[in-house]
């Protein structure tokens, strides 16, 4: 018995990289899957198939509005329900702030930010209508993909990180609103060898240290479709609004802003004042984090 028997998955950003272990795990576990790209899908769906599974390849851009509504359909289409949505797509367009154009900013905006909220909208749509119905959808499952660079911060992606970052918002925000529709949405924040890390030559050859040292490669990207998998099934109940740092074999829980030291009066703060008040919290509060989620000592 796997745990997604009988469920219906969507992955999108599944021809390659995380999204494709992610299809792949999916599979693993009995559940039918849609795999979205704007790439070859349908090689994985081939992969899957040719394991005994059941998937079905949809190229839709899912950051148009009506291409998210026919993936959504695809499911309810071919497979006759929907439970589970991975909002995995995205892309990068790295570069310096001073260097960055208005369209490097867009794409990524596009891609991540509309990419994760039209086919969420529409999956809510198709799960709010069959709990009117009185025929809710069982264990209705949304995980997003944030990133280490929206939650920490890293240097050449600030539209990366800020997409990533309002992901996790997003999340969090969505995880409240949905909850009397017992929808649980989740995010991950993975760390792993892709296309769209091969750039970062530490990163890269850490990830070849610790295969030489240990045996365990810690960068394959199918190390992140475990926790993903588990979240979306329904035994997961009661974990909603949370964001996991996946890496290698690491998980943990990134934990949201939170109010540091403070001081407050009842009255106007005149500037004046400020000059000693703003740099005594900023030497108690503690430091940001480093790009592992870890404070700067």
């Amino acid at each position: 018995m796997g745990l997604h028997d009988g469920r219906v998955v969507i992955v999108t950003g599944a021809a390659g990289g995380i999204g494709r272990e992610h299809a792949l795990e999916f599979a693993r576990q009995g559940a039918k899957v849609v795999v979205n790209d704007l790439g070859p899908a349908e090689a994985v769906v081939a992969e899957i198939k040719s394991a005994g599974g059941e998937a079905v390849a949809n190229n839709d851009d899912i950051s148009d509005w009506e291409g998210a509504g026919r993936l959504i359909q695809t499911a309810l289409d071919s497979f006759g329900d929907l439970h589970v949505l991975v909002n995995n797509a995205g892309i990068l367009r790295d570069k310096m702030f001073v260097n960055m154009d208005v369209q490097m900013w867009d794409d990524v905006m596009k891609v991540h930010l509309r990419g994760t909220f039209c086919p969420t909208r529409h999956a809510v749509n198709y799960w709010r209508a069959q709990h009117k119905a009185g025929n809710p959808v069982s264990h209705p499952r949304i995980i997003n993909t944030s990133s280490p660079s929206g939650l920490y911060g890293n240097v050449g992606q600030s539209n990366y990180g800020a997409a990533k970052a309002a992901i996790a918002a997003f999340t969090v925000i969505t995880a409240e609103e949905l909850a009397r529709l017992s929808i649980t949405v989740n995010a991950v924040a993975p760390s792993a060898l892709t296309q769209m890390t091969a750039g970062l030559d530490d990163y890269v050859a850490k990830m070849a240290d610790i295969k030489e040292r240990t045996g365990f490669d810690a960068g394959s990207p199918a190390n992140i479709a475990p926790p993903v998998v588990w979240l979306a099934s329904p035994e997961a109940d009661g974990i909603t609004g949370r964001v996991f740092n996946v890496k290698g074999g690491l998980i943990s829980v990134a934990e949201t802003w939170v109010a540091g030291p403070s001081v407050e009066k009842d009255s106007h703060w005149d500037p004046a004042e400020l000059g000693e008040v703003i740099p005594q919290l900023v030497a108690q509060a503690r430091p940001n984090s480093d790009g592992a989620g870890n404070p700067r000592s």
